[in-house]
This record gives C-alpha cells, sequence and structure tokens, in this order.
C-alpha cells in the first residue's frame, strides 16, 4: 500500500487510554478506546462534538501496520487517520458520525523514525517488512470483523448515534473487511467497496504476471516461472500445519479466499468503485455476470477511467500523478448514493 498524503500539521493533546473512555485530538478528533477480551480497540471519529445525533460511517482501511497519527517532532504530527484525511471530511460530517478503527496492536501514535517507506510500525527500520509478533497474529480477516463488530456494538448502545442508517466501507484490504462486517452485522444498511478484488490477494500477482507477459516485459518462460511460485505459495497457505507455524500465512489464507458468493448473498444496497487502471479490480467488470445468474440487482458498479488503485490520475506514460487526486468525489458519491437508497 503507498500513501501519498497531503500533510496535515496538528498538535496533539494528551490521550487517555481507558476503557469505553474518549479524549479529543487537535480539536478534530475524538479517540475512543476499549478493552475488548485480551485486546484494545482504538477508534477515532473524525469530529468534536458529539452533540447531534447522527448514524455512523465505519471506514475499513487497507493492509500494513500504520499508525493512525504519526509524529514529526514534539508538535507536529501527520494526521493519516486510517485514510481519512483523504476525504471531504466536513461534507461528509454534515451526515454522519465518520469512524475508522486503528490496525491491530499498532500504536494510535507513532514518531516516524519508527516507522519504514512504507508508513508502517515496524521493529527495525532497516529491515523490510520487520512487523512485531503480535501484529502479524492478530493480521488475518476474522480478528478486523471481531474488532470492527465490536466497535459497531459499541456505537449501537450511544445516544449520539441515530439507528436509522449505518454505512460500511473499505478500501482494498479494508474492502474484503468492509464486506465481512457487513454480512456478519443485520443493522449495516449500505456497504461500499473500493478498489476491492472479489478473487482475493493472490489473483492479482496472476493477473499482473500475465499482463507484463502480454506486453512484453517480461517473457511467458519467466511468467510461468513467476506462476509456479504462486501456485507453490498458495498451496503453503492451505496447508494447516504451515498455517499454524507461521502467522503470515494465516493472514494470506484469511484474505486470499473467493467472495463472490457472499456479495450476492447480501440483501443491502450495495456500492462497488474502482479506477480503470487498478489490476485489483479488473474482475469487477465480470461480477455484472455472475450478479444476473442469481438475479441481483442491490448493487451499484462505478469505474473511474484513468485512475488507479488509490484513485490518482494515471498519465499516458502509465505513471501515477500524485497531484490528482480523486478520493474526496469518489466517497463523496457513495455517501450521496446511499443517502438516496
Amino acid at each position: 500500500m503507498k500513501i501519498h498524503l497531503s500533510l496535515l500539521i496538528c498538535f496533539i493533546f494528551p490521550l487517555m487510554v481507558v476503557s469505553q473512555r474518549r479524549a479529543i485530538i487537535h480539536d478534530q478528533y475524538i479517540h475512543f478506546s476499549l478493552l475488548h477480551k485480551k485486546d484494545t480497540i482504538d477508534f477515532i471519529v473524525a469530529d468534536t462534538s458529539l452533540a447531534e445525533k447522527k448514524p455512523v460511517l465505519l471506514f475499513c482501511q487497507g493492509s500494513l501496520p500504520v499508525p493512525l497519527f504519526i509524529r514529526i517532532d514534539q508538535k507536529n504530527v501527520f494526521a493519516y487517520c486510517g485514510g481519512l484525511s483523504n476525504f471531504d471530511l466536513k461534507s461528509l460530517n454534515k451526515k454522519f458520525h465518520v469512524v475508522v478503527i486503528s490496525m491491530p496492536k499498532t500504536p494510535l501514535s507513532v514518531h516516524k523514525d519508527q516507522l519504514d517507506p512504507s508508513f508502517s510500525y515496524v521493529t527495525a527500520v532497516s529491515q523490510r517488512n520487520s512487523f512485531s509478533a503480535a501484529y502479524l497474529e492478530a493480521d488475518f480477516l476474522e480478528n478486523y470483523v471481531l474488532r470492527a463488530s465490536a466497535v459497531l456494538k459499541y456505537l449501537k448502545k450511544q445516544k449520539w448515534v441515530s439507528p436509522s442508517d449505518l454505512l460500511v466501507a473499505g478500501h482494498s484490504q479494508g474492502a474484503r473487511v468492509a464486506l465481512h462486517v457487513a454480512a456478519a452485522n443485520k443493522h449495516v444498511t449500505a456497504l461500499g467497496l473500493f478498489g476491492f478484488n472479489p478473487m482475493g490477494r493472490i489473483d492479482q500477482m496472476i493477473r499482473q504476471a500475465r499482463k507484463d507477459a502480454e506486453s512484453g516485459k517480461i517473457s511467458w518462460q519467466t511468467a510461468d516461472s513467476i506462476l509456479a511460485d504462486h501456485y507453490d505459495f498458495y498451496s503453503a497457505i492451505h496447508n494447516d500445519s504451515l498455517r499454524r507455524m507461521d502467522p503470515q500465512l494465516r493472514t494470506w489464507y484469511s484474505f486470499s479466499k473467493r467472495s463472490p458468493e457472499l456479495l450476492a448473498s447480501l440483501k443491502i444496497p450495495v456500492y462497488l468503485a474502482y479506477g480503470s487502471h487498478d489490476i485489483i479490480a479488473d474482475y469487477c467488470d465480470l461480477l455484472p455476470l455472475y450478479f444476473i445468474e442469481k438475479n441481483k440487482t442491490n448493487y451499484v458498479l462505478k469505474r473511474y477511467p484513468q485512475l488507479d488503485h488509490n484513485f490518482f490520475e494515471v498519465k499516458e506514460n502509465g505513471k501515477v500523478n500524485h497531484d490528482k487526486a480523486h478520493w474526496p468525489e469518489v466517497m463523496n458519491s457513495f455517501v450521496d448514493w446511499s443517502v438516496k437508497n
């Protein structure tokens, strides 16, 4: 996951980490911390007042242990907020309490020197993917769903939360989490999936190898070798004994399951948005065929031409233009659609 965001400078006030209590961060976010079984679940509401009763929009962020806040120095902070800094929060907050949950076993706020180039919290910056053992143990689909469900259960009981609507949305890996959260919680009224691959995580690697061979970037012989490695790895993640020894295999196993049937089983409105240049979402163009077979009409597909996985514009030379971001319009379109449905 590549993070390329405008830098938001803010001051963080001391945080209270107490079960079911909250603290305001920089007059912009409210931080909650829930004790759930043996886990502490941090989440934020993108607001400073809970006086107005509004429905909830839960956004499920993508992969990697990226903290919600990244400390630059003693006073300045990069407020990533699980991707919320990409959105038009002023507009969203008129209709919803916008919520995002921290990644499991990842501190809420981390100094930039503790992060690798992908902004991930690691044990050794010089060592690639040196994620903590605690994070690796917690990084699997079912755990994300349990954590999100615990937060939704808590929010449902709050006087400042309207029961009229409950939107759940997610991007990339978070889209898969959002799908399963919606399937597991009967109070969810609409689902938004962004950069979503119904065929699972391994699928994109197979597609990439084929496209690289088709374009001449690599030979078909090289592609065959790459595919063979992927098939071997896929066999490994389906080996029960190997998964018990390696938590990363459990992560891949949980996020590589195909989900068209689960998606088609939902009765709530579903909104799928993806960039035309996003290899992860290639299969979305085929989903209508599956839905037609299942007699499903409760969905909308929105393809954004010339945009990539993170809804940045793609130049004619294939390079991503990080100065041309479209997340605000993408998210606002989903919210406007949900209100009408």
